[in-house]
């Protein structure tokens, strides 16, 4: 029996960095690229504006947001019940797909707590509500308390949001702006149905697409949908089939691009929980575990990574003073960058800092 070829870490490490727009900035425009990549976590709001920076050549946050408050896209829990900015094609056809991993977490994290409540019921109740106006989680739950008066109004607000798909509305997202993350409905937010396929199959090719190569266990990390293999297998005739220095079986689509593991990859600026650092079960072709440590500084807070030579090598931060005159971008590198790939990082750091804060007075700093 011949095994399937071995691809190093550095091969799979310039494979997915092609997929994900960082090898080089794309000519392309920011819907297909947020279609080809299966949306952007954005669990910070916001966050999509540093994303498609670091991947789109040209790429302009005023008319993203623009596009964005004309509904051509949204953000919405989906991908491991984290909210991402998809467009909205994809949030009516994807959100049916992945309610399994919506339920999943309520039903595990809150137990018992939802003991008593008719969830088709609260879905129903819940959408009148949306419909009516956007409201916030916490209105949800305070307002449904009237009819599940024995359940804790918090709890009922995270049920509505997994069990009812639910788009989040501006100003939340858009550039520049914010304001309370206030929910409706996706199908009364873009006046079109949801998709009726629930099938993984096509989600698994896009995966691909877009992370590959990858196993079945990457891609259950990246969606937060389990039992994954069975799908893996039905496809196995149409996906080409690798392993991993450690033996691990990756598939990926035939004709996907896997560069030389020598091809240059220049430093990039990733926004907090960008989904090239979560969008596998095993991440070393990015970071290493001590880098992944350094990076979730806590239970639940990711910090803004920098990557060289495709690598993880440190954490970034912006801040600008009140006036919005000075703007400050501080490196904490993990290790010791050459004077040649400093000198790149602060390049890259300096038209970051053009991008978020044009005019103000500039400074890189080493911390």
């Amino acid at each position: 029996m011949t095994l399937p070829p071995v691809m190093t870490r550095r091969a799979l490490n310039r494979a997915l960095l092609e997929r994900q727009l960082l090898l080089r900035r794309a000519s392309m425009d920011p819907a297909d690229a947020v279609r080809h990549l299966v949306g952007l976590q954005t669990q910070v709001p916001g966050t999509h504006y540093t994303a498609l920076w670091s991947r789109l050549d040209g790429f302009d946050a005023e008319a993203f947001s623009r596009r964005f408050e004309a509904r051509e896209f949204v953000r919405l829990s989906l991908q491991r019940a984290t909210l991402h900015t998809v467009t909205a094609d994809d949030c009516l056809a994807l959100r049916p797909v992945l309610q399994r991993a919506k339920e999943g977490p309520i039903r595990t994290g809150f137990g018992g707590r939802l003991d008593g409540v008719d969830l088709a019921r609260l879905a129903v109740a819940a959408r009148a509500l949306a419909e009516e106006e956007p409201r916030t989680l916490r209105e949800f739950g305070e307002a449904l308390a009237a009819e599940w008066p024995g359940v804790d109004p918090h709890t009922l607000g995270q049920a509505v949001r997994a069990f009812l798909p639910m788009v989040q509305t501006p100003p939340r997202g858009l550039w520049r702006r914010g304001g309370a993350a206030r929910h409706t409905t996706a199908e009364h937010w873009l006046g079109a149905p949801l998709g009726t396929d629930t099938e993984p199959d096509a989600l698994v090719r896009r995966y691909l697409a877009a992370f590959g190569p990858a196993s079945a266990k990457d891609a259950g990390t990246w969606s937060g949908l389990t039992g994954l293999g069975p799908v893996f297998a039905r496809l196995k005739d149409e996906l080409a089939v690798f392993r991993d220095e450690r033996g691990t079986e990756l598939f990926d689509l035939p004709d996907a691009p896997r560069p030389d593991p020598d091809t240059p990859a220049p430093p990039r600026f990733l926004p907090e929980y960008d989904n090239l650092l979560i969008g596998h079960a095993d991440r070393s072709r990015v970071m290493t575990p001590e880098d992944r440590a350094r990076i979730w500084a806590g239970k639940n807070r990711a910090l803004p990574a920098f990557l060289i030579d495709g690598f993880t090598a440190g954490v970034w931060q912006l801040t600008t003073d009140r006036a919005g005159t000075a703007a400050v971008l501080t490196l904490t590198p993990f290790g010791d960058p050459t004077p040649g790939e400093r000198a790149a990082v602060e390049a890259e750091g300096a038209a970051l800092l053009a991008f978020h804060a044009p005019g103000a007075d500039h400074t890189v700093r080493w911390e």
